[in-house]
């Protein structure tokens, strides 16, 4: 019993460590909004997030690695230095920059796109395996376009309010969306689009630095420490003349440094690695609209926000996709691993006769002597 309940752990771990990260980038969108609101500068934001991140998951890679952390190599680093320019710098710069163009709800609804680009990025790159004509590839495909559809129809779509929750207040953040300026909605969605694509590189680029550096917290630490020194450039250069742009106070700004540092970048950064040891890259970015819905059941919890019918189709359509990309992984898995035993004979066999011994493999000829009877030959496969 007790070895089944551990089968049964190990087999969804992959999906608790993805969900939790949903969980945990639906905090930050609230806290990063509320500290850019503030003033705070989105550059300095980033560079405050991973060295948080950073200080807190250096030591657990220097303890808990320090015997089985693989040999530094010039190409790997230079990997390294690679993710800590994609995600940390252009990505995450990106993506706050076009929050503040247009509203956290309509950053978080562009970048469902990603799980589409990431799945079309591993299919180029053959790190996700694609037949057309095979059931569990069709239904990859259409649970990535539905969660992409269903996120887009939570977006789009209004309808009537669905007062399933005995919520009656008013929804603040559709007010706010319809009051963007056209022209920075789209600088907006130019700069959310392009982090998507850092991110989708990001992540494709980790699935494969992780097969030659497999070490998640060591990996974790350099990308966060590389990325708090290519940020800090960056953020130099940007903010030369506010200086002031780089202090902290016991405010909602050091609340969102350290909770994204944390939560969305060293545990982030580390669960990602070894889901995609195990899933791929294409799995981990497929729960990415997860996030949407998370945010529309919690608003309707605890913020007594609205319910639309529009948003109620969109989660829907978005657990439906969900459902079929993870029964198509999970037979992908399945078909990875051994799951039939077959009878495996020795790959040498002895026959002894009263002459002497020979040796015998597949498919060769073993020739018995029978006593001044002849040579019999046959043919005998092991």
């Amino acid at each position: 019993m007790a070895g089944y309940k551990q089968k049964l752990f190990n087999s969804l771990k992959p999906f608790i460590g993805v969900v939790f990260l949903q969980f945990g980038y639906s905090g930050m969108d609230v806290l990063s909004k509320a500290a850019l609101n503030k003033g705070m500068s989105n550059y300095v934001f980033v560079v405050y997030r991973h060295v948080f991140a950073f200080v807190v998951m250096a030591p657990f890679a220097v303890v808990l690695e320090k015997k089985g952390r693989p040999k530094m190599t010039f190409s790997i680093f230079m990997k390294i230095i690679v993710l800590s320019l994609l995600e940390p710098v252009i990505d995450q710069n990106l993506y706050f920059l076009g929050m503040k163009y247009t509203t956290a709800t309509f950053a978080v609804s562009m970048y469902n796109v990603l799980p589409a680009i990431t799945f079309v990025m591993a299919w180029i790159l053959r790190l996700e395996k694609i037949k057309f004509k095979s059931i569990r590839s069709q239904a990859k495909v259409v649970g990535t376009l539905a969660t992409v559809a269903g996120a887009m129809v939570m977006t789009l779509i209004k309808g009537p309010i669905l007062e399933l929750f005995g919520t009656h207040g008013s929804s603040t953040h559709n007010q706010q969306n319809g009051g963007v300026n056209l022209q920075h909605a789209i600088k907006g969605s130019v700069m959310i689009t392009i982090g998507c694509f850092s991110c989708a590189c990001f992540m494709i680029l980790q699935a494969i630095t992780i097969e030659a550096y497999p070490a998640e917290l060591s990996l974790t630490a350099w990308i966060c420490l590389l990325g708090t020194v290519e940020g800090g450039i960056l953020a130099l250069i940007m903010e030369r003349k506010n200086l002031s742009a780089w202090s902290l106070k016991w405010d909602t700004k050091l609340l969102a440094a350290v909770y994204s540092g944390i939560v969305c970048s060293g545990m982030a950064y580390y669960i990602q690695g070894a889901v995609m040891k195990d899933r791929g890259p294409v799995f981990v970015t497929t729960f990415n609209p997860l996030g949407m819905v998370i945010v529309a059941i919690m608003g309707s919890f605890f913020l007594a926000e609205q319910m639309f019918l529009g948003r109620a189709v969109g989660a829907i359509v978005i657990i439906l996709g969900l459902y079929l990309v993870v029964w198509g992984k999970s037979k992908d898995y399945e078909s990875s691993s051994p799951v039939t035993k077959e009878h495996i004979l020795p790959a040498k066999q002895t026959v002894d006769e009263s002459y002497g011994k020979e040796e015998h493999s597949n498919y060769e000829v073993v020739t018995i002597s029978n006593l001044g009877a002849g040579n019999i030959a046959r043919d005998e496969q092991v």
